[in-house]
């Protein structure tokens, strides 16, 4: 079963370009590891940046977050965040037919 990620990066004050440039490169990367369905980045009204993930699994969701592209998107955002990430991971809620209501 495939499973959803947000991540939500929130920008010190006048951060928001290098933040988004920090992301950017992780996108083409990630998309190449094993079970990557979806990564991209998008911009919230209030200035955080909200990273929408999708996954084959628990477990290839588990080594990408072990990865050398983590380590190098965290060492990239380092000084550049209120705080840390927010990583929640998301059960879908069975609605419509299968290709409806889910990632």
């Amino acid at each position: 079963m495939s499973i959803v990620v947000t991540a939500v990066f929130t920008p010190k004050a006048g951060a928001f370009d290098q933040v988004v440039a920090a992301l950017a490169p992780s996108i083409a990367e990630v998309h190449e590891e094993p079970g990557c369905l979806i990564y991209a980045i998008h911009e919230a009204p209030n200035g955080q940046v909200i990273m929408i993930e999708s996954w084959e699994s628990a477990e290839l969701l588990d080594a990408h977050g072990a990865g050398d592209a983590v380590k190098r998107l965290n060492a990239a955002l380092v000084g550049l965040l209120e705080g840390p990430v927010e990583v929640t991971r998301l059960a879908p809620i069975p609605a419509g037919n299968e290709l409806q209501g889910a990632l």
